[in-house]
Formats: structure tokens, C-alpha cells, sequence
């Protein structure tokens, strides 16, 4: 039987295994944040150099992505974990691969712009975007400190907050389809910023999934509709 100070190193270094993947993902997670501003910086200003450091720093964010599945892999190979280490492996899993698919919609608005490149665009056609994507940023940065705090509560609330994206988004294009109404020079404009909007409700949808991973991390649970609704009316009380 091994002694005490080898069944304890054991025990350290695998938190210390478990500490470094969640850095990781702390590391992923904020590299797609600035991705997102970039990439909507780009579109906005129609910024070539930023929009092309934007689509080259999509690749470092996939790399993140591979590294996070082989140290998880590793870990599960050589620790064999169970209960809720296990848990903690497979939410980082589906994550790191949330916010792989984040970095790609910043990567589509960084290009969108590049075919935007000439066109002036007008204050009032990227207001909503620029709005669009505070928040879709805020859903991001929330739903990113509840799995990192393993706050439930806090998942719960970034999930809640996915109809005021849904709604922007359908106020966005309502929005955009009059411009285009109105002047049918500017029907290639709008319709590139509607793809650019639809980016980012894809965005928010993929930060309601990390808040949910965050909920099943801690409770064990899968976050239901009922639990939703159960957290808005004890807020509201």
C-alpha cells in the first residue's frame, strides 16, 4: 500500500491537473472575448489589419480547444476519475468546444467586414450591432464567471437573460429590413449586418450553454425550464 505522503502527492498533483485545465479555459475564455471585440471593431470601422488579426487569432483559439481535449483525455486515461471530478472533465470538454464555436462567429464577423471594405456605413446601420454585441459580451463574461465560481444561481440568471439577446436580435432585423425597404441601395449593407447579427444571437446561445454546463458542474443537474422560472419568481419576491 503506498504511505500517507505518496497518497497525498497523489491527491495534490491531481488538483493541481484539475486547477491547470480550469486555467485553460479561463485563458480560452478570454482570448474569445477579445476576439468578439475585435471582431465586431472590425466590422464597425472596417478595420483590414484588425479584421485579419482577428481571423489569425481564430486558429490559436482552436489550438486552445485541442489542447484542453487531450488534458482532458490525459487525465481520464491516467486518473480514472469519478463523481464530480468527473463532471468537472467532461463540462471543460463541452465548453472549451461552446467557446471554440464563439471564436468562430467572431472570425465570420472579422470577414464580413472585409466584404463591407468601401462602403460607408452609417451611424444609425451598426448601432444595434455595436449594442447587440455589449451584450451578447456581458452573457459571455457572466456565464464564464459562473462556471469558474460554480455559482448556480449566477447560471440560472445568464440563462434568464437569453430573451433580451433573442429580442434584440428580432428587434435588430426589423430594424435593418426597413433600412433596406427604404432604399434599396442599401440592401447590400444590411443584409451583410444581418448575418453579422444573427452571429451574435448564435454568440448568446452558446453563452446560455456554458451557464447551463456551469448549473450541471455544481448541482449535478440538468437546468430545466422549471428551475428557471422557480429562480425569476424569487427574484421578483
Amino acid at each position: 500500500m503506498p504511505t500517507n505522503n505518496a497518497s497525498d502527492h497523489i491527491v495534490s498533483s491531481f488538483t493541481d491537473e484539475l486547477n491547470a485545465l480550469a486555467q485553460t479555459i479561463a485563458e480560452m475564455g478570454g482570448q474569445v472575448e477579445v476576439a468578439i471585440e475585435n471582431g465586431t471593431k472590425a466590422l464597425l470601422k472596417l478595420d483590414r489589419e484588425l479584421a485579419d488579426l482577428t481571423i489569425i487569432a481564430d486558429q490559436r483559439i482552436d489550438d486552445m480547444q485541442r489542447k484542453i481535449d487531450d488534458m482532458c483525455v490525459s487525465i481520464i486515461a491516467r486518473r480514472q476519475p469519478m463523481a464530480s471530478d468527473l463532471r468537472a472533465i467532461v463540462t471543460a470538454i463541452h465548453v472549451a468546444n461552446d467557446l471554440e464555436r464563439v471564436g468562430d462567429m467572431a472570425k465570420q464577423l472579422a470577414r464580413r467586414s472585409l466584404k463591407l471594405e468601401g462602403i460607408n456605413l452609417q451611424p444609425t446601420f451598426y448601432n444595434g450591432v455595436k449594442n447587440m454585441t455589449a451584450l451578447v459580451l456581458r452573457q459571455l463574461k457572466d456565464a464564464l464567471d459562473a462556471y469558474a465560481n460554480r455559482d448556480a444561481a449566477a447560471s440560472v440568471e445568464v440563462c434568464n437573460r437569453d430573451d433580451e439577446v433573442d429580442a434584440m436580435h428580432t428587434s435588430l432585423f426589423r430594424e435593418l429590413l426597413t433600412y433596406m425597404l427604404e432604399d434599396p441601395r442599401n440592401i447590400t449593407t444590411c443584409t451583410h449586418l444581418l448575418f453579422c447579427a444573427k452571429n451574435l444571437e448564435r454568440i448568446g446561445d452558446h453563452a446560455t450553454n456554458i451557464a447551463e454546463r456551469a448549473y450541471y458542474l455544481q448541482t449535478g443537474k440538468q437546468l430545466t425550464a422549471d428551475v428557471q422560472e422557480l429562480h425569476r419568481t424569487q427574484i421578483k419576491a
